[in-house]
C-alpha cells in the first residue's frame, strides 16, 4: 500500500521511546511504501534537524533512502488544492502522483481532499493509519 506522511506525523514516530513509534517501525518492516518526493525530503530533513538535531536528521534520511519500500516520486502537475497553507500542497501533489492510497495527516488544512474523493486518497489521522495497518496498540 502507498502512503504519504506528513513531516509532523513522521516526526512524532521517529524516537523508539515515542508512542507513536509504531509507524516507523512499520515502514522498517515494509508493512506500507513510503511515497516521497525531493521537496518532501527537503521538509522532513529541515523539521527533524530543527527539532532533534543534524546528527538525527541526516541518520533518519540516510535510513530512509536506503529502504527497499520508499518510492521516490516524481511530480508533473501541481494540482494547488490547499489554499490556506500552500506549502502543503507538496504532500497531495505527492500522493496523487504516486497513486497513494494514504496521506496520513493530523493538519486540518488536508481536510480540504475530502471534498475530492474522486482522487482515490484517504485521508486519515495517525490513530487511524494504525487500524488501517492492524496495529495494537501495546503502550
Amino acid at each position: 500500500m502507498k502512503v504519504v506522511l506528513d513531516t509532523n506525523v513522521l516526526l512524532v514516530a521517529i524516537s523508539p521511546k515515542s508512542k507513536n513509534r509504531w509507524l516507523f517501525d512499520a515502514l522498517l518492516n515494509g508493512n506500507y511504501t513510503l511515497c516521497v518526493t525531493s521537496d518532501i525530503l527537503d521538509e522532513y530533513a529541515e523539521i527533524i534537524e530543527r527539532e532533534m538535531g543534524a546528527e538525527v536528521a541526516d541518520m533518519t534520511l540516510d535510513l530512509l533512502l536506503m529502504l527497499p519500500n520508499i518510492q521516490l516520486i516524481h511530480k508533473y502537475f501541481f494540482w494547488q488544492l490547499i489554499e490556506h497553507d500552500p506549502d502543503d500542497n507538496k504532500f497531495v501533489d505527492c500522493a496523487i502522483a504516486a497513486s497513494a492510497q494514504y496521506l496520513v495527516s493530523e493538519d486540518r488544512h488536508f481536510q480540504v481532499l475530502k471534498k475530492y474523493g474522486y482522487l482515490g486518497i484517504a485521508l486519515v489521522k495517525l490513530e487511524e493509519f494504525r487500524g488501517v495497518l492492524n496495529i495494537a496498540n501495546l503502550a
